[in-house]
């Protein structure tokens, strides 16, 4: 056991964490989310939700202070104006948690999926809501 390291974040999870560098990305994805066939680093992480997840990696992980979007969402299919409820939860987490806290960016769904296919790692959630996905960019500790 560890000092102040969320429980839900397993070792493997955790060695990938420090294993990324700066400008690395990872994706958080909700239970829907095609995890296993987007990248060669899965981490499944059934039965927690999303928002759960983002809390404990933005808890170690530092948000790119160098990119406008160090974390993105995928936008709404046919309303990518519309902001669903756990990307508002997902902002708000971010604004409390995050060491540099960025206004989250949207994505079109399938520039999402191709931006997913090249993160260093994947955490496929049990987030049941629709749109639980976000990247996040890993930064710098000054």
């Amino acid at each position: 056991m560890l000092h102040n390291i969320p429980p839900i974040l397993s070792p493997d999870l955790l060695h990938t964490l420090r294993a990324m560098g700066h400008g690395d990305d990872i994706v958080i994805g909700d239970a829907n989310f095609p995890a296993a066939s987007m990248g060669h680093r899965l981490h499944r992480l059934d039965g927690i939700p999303a928002t759960q997840v983002l809390e404990a990696i933005l808890r170690l992980m530092p948000l790119d202070s160098f990119v406008p979007d160090p974390a993105l969402t995928m936008q709404v299919v046919g309303d990518p104006q519309a902001i669903p409820e756990i990307v508002s939860e997902f902002q708000q987490i971010v604004d409390a948690t995050a060491d540099h806290p960025a206004r989250i960016q949207g994505l079109e769904r399938f520039a999402f999926y191709e931006r997913a296919k090249t993160a260093f790692a994947i955490v496929q959630t049990g987030e049941t809501r629709l749109y639980g996905n976000i990247i996040l960019k890993k930064g710098v500790i000054g």
